[in-house]
């Protein structure tokens, strides 16, 4: 009887938990963890990679929106601290820009997220490496 219930609490607890684990991302040892998704109010969509290497965390930032010429505003930040901020246009014949970036490796977690802008579109994506 007390090993039933331990099995049952135990099923329950793993149920509840599948989707808070499910949300966080997590990489170590070089393996990237990466973030896709849809931006708001104009249909352009972005990836956000990173990985640790070498005492470094590698960070790629992609953003498309399928129009040519397009200057964005862009933002990088690693744990709430600005390491990139530029401009970036979007070139032919994809739309798309990519900005690659490397930030130090802190002790703890490393909480990566990057903005980029344009008009009314906005796009906003963050990931923990």
């Amino acid at each position: 009887m007390i090993t039933t219930r331990l099995l049952t609490a135990a099923a329950a607890l793993a149920t509840l938990a599948t989707p808070m684990a499910a949300g966080v991302a997590h990489a170590s040892g070089g393996t990237a963890v990466t973030r896709h998704g849809t931006c708001t109010g104009g249909g352009a969509s972005y990836t956000l990679k990173a990985k640790h290497d070498n005492g470094l965390i590698e960070v790629e930032w992609q953003v498309d929106s399928n129009r040519p010429g397009q200057t964005w505003t862009v933002r990088l930040r690693h744990n709430g601290d600005l390491f990139f901020s530029g401009h970036r246009t979007t070139q032919a014949p994809s739309g798309s820009f990519t900005v690659r970036r490397t930030t130090g490796n802190r002790a703890g977690g490393d909480v990566i997220r990057a903005r980029s802008a344009h008009g009314q579109t906005d796009c906003l994506a963050q990931l923990t490496v």
